[in-house]
């Protein structure tokens, strides 16, 4: 085929094929004009039509097999082109009359449509031969422009086309070259009719479609139908200069998952960020990251990024690498060294993202989440007052809500200091929210690995469920709730409706179409709960945005917490002192679920979290 040619070998062919078709015309116009043939006329057009298009134009290179419909446009310039160029010349070499102008219009007319229709038959042809050795069968969601440019692509793998599925009912029941059109319930009933037939593929190819919940359920109706799904990134992200069929990608569990806030103000977030000289602390992490990106990206004059990390904190710079982006390696526990970073950057904004968020780990190192999480957060707080910071926000969890592990009442406690502590002209508020997709230490991570090793998947009990949403739409909200905080208060970003873990599991076994993959649970872990909660009671208020609202403060002597934080750090029963802080604190470390071995460990590293009242 002319694609697997060389460059050279095309050129051959163009040229032999060029001087065929220009013979024909030559010699057709002659006949339908009744003048007389010259040599000379046929070898002068023949001549500057392979000088123009093979030597300067470069048409050759124009693969016939893959031809489109911009392929015969352009085909048709270079032509016309050619013959603009080349009549001048033709007239003072050759001088004729009328006739000879009737006959090259004509010539050029024949000529090229000639040379459009043999690509055009031709690519039929191939398409055709290629046909019958196609195996996978596709559905394409959507009869749309884009749904029939996937079409013409598709054309060029060893995919088939064999339906378009619509919703609107104006275009059903026609058909699209030759391929039929359905609503999803005529779909389904055909389906159903052929249990035995399973497609290969599913394309959602909807770009205007942002909606995921939309997304979600054409994949819950019709996937038990196919083998693979995939979707066309939305209008936003699509690629109008690339092919869609390279930008198809595998619809994934974040589809399944996330929700997309309907009232977020970027002009709000531009507003409060660009020009602002911002610090993130723990800025290598799966949040911080995020944050230094929206920072950059929304104009902040200045993004410092702390982080004790050096590959994470190397990761994110070297991502960014601007000489408005900084990186600190410094750990929010060197009270002494922190300071110095603030006297140096002068930040106008801290984002303190940095914390040990992993439940269970903080369980085994209590010492350890209690200093980085407390102290590293009152450092943070205590640095922000002394060098006039405009607004400090925390970033805090849905396990500080009653909380039943030590992670979550160390945020709680983060959380009483930084409404307790507005003053000195600086605003600090905190915003919570649950878990985010795809973040270090996450379920999904977890899942993909143990299915690509075969399974099992493992979770620790059936019921258990959690609120989910994507990191980039959570920091925007993140950032979105700051600008409109006074300080104060903790901000609750709405999170949709949780997810139980199960289903999760279940959608990424059916995404990787592995039914083989089985599930097991292994109770619950250290400190881990069946559900989260976002709010501590009902008393919670609204705000400009239906996304984000605001928890009842609890008013707290700071002298008193600070002398609390102090003891803290020496009592022997640590779990007795954080209940005295946080009375609603109510410890589950669930032993009764682990191997005795790890209960060894824990109670020798960890011993006072056996001695509680």
């Amino acid at each position: 085929m002319l694609k697997k040619l060389k460059a050279s070998d095309k050129r051959v062919l163009g040229v032999l094929a060029t001087l065929a078709i220009t013979v024909c015309s030559y010699f057709s116009s002659i006949a339908f004009i009744r003048i007389e043939a010259h040599l000379n006329h046929l070898i002068f057009i023949f001549s500057m039509r392979i000088l123009l298009s093979f030597m300067i134009l470069n048409d050759y290179k124009l693969s016939w097999s893959s031809a489109t419909a911009k392929s015969y446009l352009l085909k048709t310039i270079i032509g016309i082109s050619g013959f603009l160029i080349s009549l001048p010349v033709f007239f003072m070499i050759f001088k004729h009359g009328e006739a000879v102008l009737r006959m090259l219009l004509l010539e050029l007319v024949l000529f090229l449509f000639i040379q459009n229709t043999i690509m055009l038959v031709y690519r039929h042809m191939l398409l055709r031969s290629a046909s019958r050795k196609k195996l996978k069968k596709v559905v394409i969601y959507g009869a749309g422009k884009a749904g029939q440019k996937i079409t013409e692509e598709f054309a060029e793998t060893d995919y088939k086309v064999k339906y378009f599925i619509d919703d609107n009912e104006k275009v059903r029941q026609r058909t699209i070259e030759g391929i039929s059109i359905y609503s999803k319930e005529k779909f389904i009933e055909m389906s159903k009719e052929n249990p035995e037939t399973k497609y290969d593929l599913l394309v959602i190819a909807i770009p205007s479609l942002n909606d995921r919940k939309q997304i979600k359920k054409i994949f819950d109706e019709l996937s038990p139908y196919f083998h693979e799904t995939r979707v066309l990134p939305s209008l936003k992200d699509i690629l109008v200069d690339k092919s869609f069929f390279t930008q198809l990608r595998n619809i994934d569990v974040k589809d399944l998952l996330a929700r997309h806030p309907k009232d977020l103000d970027e002009d709000r977030i531009k507003a409060f960020v660009s020009g602002k000289r911002i610090l993130v602390t723990g800025g290598g992490g799966s949040i911080g990251s995020e944050i230094c990106r929206q920072c950059f990206k929304y104009g902040a004059a200045r993004v410092v990024i702390l982080d004790h990390s050096e590959l994470d904190l190397y990761m994110i710079h070297d991502e960014l690498h601007n000489e408005r982006v900084v990186p600190v390696l410094q750990s929010v526990r060197d009270r002494e060294n922190l300071d110095k970073t603030f006297e140096k950057h002068k930040p106008q904004i801290v984002i303190h993202a940095a914390a040990y968020k992993h439940v269970p780990m903080v369980e085994y190192n209590i010492i350890e989440g209690i200093t980085n999480n407390i102290i590293g957060t009152k450092n943070c707080i205590d640095i922000s007052l002394k060098h006039h910071v405009e607004k400090f926000v925390l970033i805090s969890t849905d396990k500080a809500v009653r909380p039943t592990n030590v992670m979550g009442a160390t945020k709680r406690i983060c959380e009483l200091y930084a409404q307790n502590s507005n003053h000195n002209g600086t605003e600090i508020c905190a915003v919570r929210f649950g878990n985010v997709l795809g973040s270090s230490g996450s379920v999904i991570p977890k899942f993909t690995k143990q299915i690509q090793e075969g399974g099992p998947i493992t979770i620790t009990h059936p019921e258990i469920t959690r609120y989910f949403m994507l990191i980039p739409e959570a920091c925007q909200l993140v950032l979105q709730a700051a600008s409109i905080g006074h300080g104060g208060e903790v901000m609750i970003l709405d999170m949709g409706e949780p997810v139980k873990i199960l289903d999760l599991a279940k959608n990424m076994i059916k995404l990787a179409d592995r039914p083989d993959i089985e599930i097991e649970f292994t109770g619950l872990r250290p400190g881990e709960k069946l559900y989260e909660e976002l709010l501590i009671d009902d008393a919670d208020k609204n705000t400009e945005f239906e996304s984000i609202t605001i928890a009842k403060s609890r008013e707290y002597d700071i002298h008193l917490l600070n002398d609390q934080i102090f003891d803290l750090l020496s009592a022997q029963d640590k779990i007795a002192k954080i209940k005295e802080i946080v009375p609603e604190f109510n410890h589950q470390p669930n032993y009764n679920g682990l191997p005795d071995e790890s209960v060894k460990v824990i109670h020798q590293h960890v011993p006072d979290l056996f001695n509680q009242e």
